[in-house]
């Protein structure tokens, strides 16, 4: 009779606080080898610092870490490396200017002299690259290549320092769908060649397509663990959150009336002088929400960014409310399209959205400090009118921790984006610019974040959507245009377009031919 194997990894009773913060309370869980198993739970649940934990990023409190069935002490990220883990970051940990084989092989070196490493790594990562199913080019340097093939450079990474237990932070957040399904590839070949997988995610759409169990935590602590099998979204939603969410997004038919922003024949051109829009028209009526879908990279964010009064286009117009606006970045910027009546959510909140080391009461007044209800008098902002605008957003909007004085880059990623959003929505555009609302945000913000937009197209404004989940384009927008490099493909209607159309139209065939 053949002895179970232990588990490739159990934690056991693990803590971990912070000053007053307990992001990990008595967790325990089993691993076993060669699955993967899913840890899910909202933003701020203590996924990332139990993982950190067993990377030996941080120390626990108390509890201990077994790696197949043996106690082991990881006090850094290098004793995790020792045993057998390796970790692909959501935000990559690549050095830009390297090669993809410099990258691989920069910490794991053999001896004084570079070039034989590079010759024996070379080796290695085609024969690794072949196993799995990761073809990338050596020799490619890394900001050269998109951000599905710097993924596999991680992966390559662990795999060539040894790694038989892989843990994936929040793995598809920056993938097209067709990079995701080729991850899951890569991770269902890692799985069947005995690997251990750990798949840290908020999509229960992933959650259900490839893990074999999944863990779920709320609030610190461990709620369950299930087979993937034999549980569903909605319930694991629940367990999530703590209470039932909608996976989808209840409105009205939208009941469009004028024209609120016009777009004709605009332009665009990027430092380089890469053509980036290509002479495009949209027209978004008051009333509804309007998405373009498309694969990042194809011009939607330089349109955003014009939109927005943060790029200058080369030529076209651009009109709100029938009034023409300058888009040569002569007459024009972020303030004066809030005047115009546009607010913008930005794709990326960290860069364009907030200044993190400001106080949440500091940045929700960003872009708004003019306000007359802001000013003392015509040289002092009244600051306590700001924080008493900060508490209100934060009760509406359910920001957790409802601490104004902490800082923007202390709350969860989902945290953040409601702030943001706060702002922009409850400043009463006429317009409303949002990118990639719920990249990185839990499920029971998303819903929060939709009904929001929702609601405000209810009130009679206008919301161009941009994101790259297609099930948020379609479940989320009255209408739906397509971008592919730089050019509108086509529009359809929500209620009658389905995958399939809009993703021919993404891959770049004219509306004829996808037809």
């Amino acid at each position: 009779m053949s002895v179970p194997l232990p588990p490739a990894i159990e934690l056991q009773g693990i803590s971990k606080s912070f000053g007053p913060v307990h992001a990990n309370r008595d967790i325990s869980i089993k691993v076993m080898p060669g699955t993967i198993h899913g840890i899910i739970g909202e933003n701020g649940a203590g996924k990332s610092t139990l993982m950190s934990i067993l990377y030996g990023f941080y120390r626990a409190d108390s509890g201990q870490i077994l790696i197949n069935g043996k106690p082991v002490d990881i006090n850094d990220s290098q004793a995790a490396i020792s045993a057998g883990i390796g970790m692909v970051f959501q935000h990559f940990k690549l050095v830009e200017n390297f090669t993809v084989l410099e990258n691989v092989i920069l910490g794991a070196e053999d001896g004084l002299f570079l070039r034989p490493s590079l010759a024996k790594a070379r080796k290695q990562l085609i024969d690794l690259s072949r196993e799995y199913e990761l073809q990338v080019d050596p020799d490619a340097v890394v900001e050269d290549i998109g951000v599905g093939m710097q993924q596999r450079v991680e992966i390559l990474k662990a795999l060539y320092r040894k790694a038989e237990i892989l843990i994936l932070d929040e793995p598809t957040g920056v993938l097209t769908p067709a990079e995701a399904d080729h991850l899951f590839r890569i991770l269902a070949n890692l799985r069947r060649e005995g690997k251990t997988v750990i798949l840290i995610t908020h999509k229960l759409r992933e959650i259900m397509e490839i893990t074999d169990e999944v863990s779920v935590m709320r609030r610190g602590e461990m709620v369950t663990t299930v087979q993937t099998a034999q549980t569903n979204p909605t319930e694991l939603a629940e367990l999530m959150v703590g209470r039932k969410v909608l996976l989808r997004v209840e409105k009205t038919p939208a009941q469009p009336g004028a024209p609120l922003l016009e777009i004709e024949n605009l332009n665009v051109y990027d430092s380089k002088g890469v053509h980036r829009v290509k002479d495009l028209s949209l027209t978004v009526h008051a009333g509804e929400i309007v998405g373009i879908a498309g694969i990042a990279g194809n011009g939607q964010s330089e349109l955003l960014e014009v939109l927005g009064g943060y790029r200058a286009a080369a030529s076209g117009t651009l009109r709100v409310n029938g009034r023409d606006l300058d888009i040569t970045g002569t007459k024009s910027n972020g303030k004066t399209r809030r005047a115009d009546g546009i607010a913008h959510v930005p794709e990326d909140r960290h860069r364009e959205g907030l200044i993190l080391d400001f106080r949440a009461w500091e940045n929700v007044a960003f872009g708004y400090q003019d306000d007359a209800r802001f000013q003392k008098n015509a040289i002092l902002m009244d600051n306590a009118a700001i924080m008493a605008d900060c508490d209100a957003k934060m009760a509406q909007y359910d920001v957790r921790p409802p601490n104004k004085m902490l800082e923007a880059r202390n709350f969860s990623g989902g945290n953040q984006q409601k702030l943001v959003i706060a702002r922009e929505i409850e400043r009463n555009p006429d317009v409303l610019l949002i990118g990639q609302p719920t990249r990185g945000v839990d499920i029971g913000a998303i819903e929060f974040i939709h009904q929001q937009v929702v609601a405000l197209r209810d009130k009679g404004k206008a919301v161009l959507l941009v994101s790259v989940e297609l099930d948020e384009i379609m479940s989320l927008s009255d209408r739906i245009a397509v971008m592919f490099d730089g050019q509108m493909m086509g529009e359809r209607d929500s209620a009658t377009t389905n995958e399939n159309e809009l993703g021919l139209l993404m891959a770049g065939m004219t509306a004829g031919e996808a037809a």
